[in-house]
């Protein structure tokens, strides 16, 4: 299933675009760095005078001092988590760095001059320091600035996080879709060919046909009730092919054989895909040549952790090419769920089909 059918597909939701105004929990962080910039500042400056003031000046001093680092944090953050809304680094890159330039410090410096001068007039009887007030104003800026690099980097990282996880969701989603789509065909190709076996039987052998049919039913209620897993238990599937195998047996009688080479206790120990050992089957019967006179006897077995199906090759003259449909789409399936291929080779005139199985641990 390609990206164009699943945007047109109704059943699969469409992926929301990243949300720019998503902000984040920083409140312990503020809390610690107001005060940290509130205090560390001032006395990088110098500005407030310890030996000159008392114990409570010097303490309202650094009240005055914290209040003027939460008036531009909370401003600055204001002020970034909106531009977040109109520029981002992916699509604006020039224009994000720009408007960070122009609004930053338009907004910083007359705030922090006006709160600074603020406070030499309760403090100071108005006698201003511009050169303390010009280092102060320079400091904070250069503050600022760092944070809102802070900001950005960690929005940038939560962005890839949740991009990472979108997008690991579509490749789910799209998964489940395709996987979905091929448990679809199983269907309409096994009704396909059963029905050809059936209206054989009434015509040739309608004896036969009343008990067909009658396994027929057993045979669908299993394809019904485990169609929608992805895995089996392999003793499960193992008692869908010798039930699959008894339709066989009606129709081509001794013609037909079955050889089971894997021990009992091994059948609680692995899973398999659903409906895929009774494909290789009807693929052996499909594509080859065989009699009373000489059978076509199928193999199965298990060995390093794989299910081998084998038959041996009697290549049937088919009226049209086969499409060979119903492996790619064995091969689909396991590729899906188990992230391992089948594989598929001839040795010795012999077809082996060997199918990924996963073992219980």
């Amino acid at each position: 299933m390609n990206a164009s059918k699943m945007a047109t597909n109704p059943a699969i939701p469409p992926i929301k675009p990243a949300n720019r105004r998503e902000q984040i929990d920083d409140l312990g962080i503020r809390a610690l760095l107001i005060p940290f910039f509130g205090i560390c500042i001032p006395l990088l400056t110098g500005m407030v005078p310890h030996k000159e003031f008392n114990l409570w000046e010097i303490k309202l001093s650094y009240l005055y001092t914290i209040f003027i680092a939460f008036v531009i944090y909370q401003g600055t953050r204001y002020l970034h988590f909106t531009l977040r809304s109109y520029f981002d680094w992916i699509n604006k890159p020039v224009q994000k760095i720009i408007a960070l330039l122009l609004t930053i410090p338009f907004y910083t410096i007359p705030v922090s001059v006006l709160l600074l001068v603020g406070w030499y007039k309760f403090f100071m009887n108005g006698a201003i320091n511009w050169e303390v007030i010009k280092a102060t104003c320079i400091i904070i800026l250069i503050a600022v600035f760092f944070l809102v690099n802070v900001y950005e980097t960690v929005f940038l990282v939560k962005q890839t996080a949740n991009d990472q996880v979108k997008k690991e969701q579509l490749e789910r989603s799209r998964a489940e879709a395709e996987l979905e789509a091929l448990k679809n065909q199983i269907d309409p190709h096994f009704i396909f060919n059963s029905l050809n076996t059936l209206s054989h039987l009434i015509e040739d052998k309608p004896g036969k046909a009343r008990l067909f049919n009658d396994n027929l039913a057993d045979v669908y209620r299993y394809i019904l009730q485990n169609k929608k897993k992805d895995l089996v238990l392999l003793r499960e599937e193992m008692d869908f092919l010798k039930d699959y195998f008894s339709l066989l047996k009606i129709r081509f009688e001794n013609a037909v054989q079955l050889k089971i080479t894997i021990a009992d206790e091994q059948l609680d120990q692995y899973l398999v895909a659903p409906i895929s050992l009774q494909l290789l089957m009807e693929n052996a019967i499909k594509h080859n040549e065989f009699s009373d006179k000489s059978p076509l006897i199928m193999t199965l077995g298990l060995e390093d952790d794989e299910v081998f199906f084998s038959n041996p090759v009697k290549k049937k003259i088919l009226r049209k090419p086969s499409s060979k449909i119903g492996l790619q789409n064995l091969d689909e399936r396991y590729r899906l769920i188990t992230r391992k291929s089948i594989s598929v080779e001839e040795v010795n005139n012999h077809f082996i089909v060997r199918l990924p199985v996963l073992k219980i641990s």
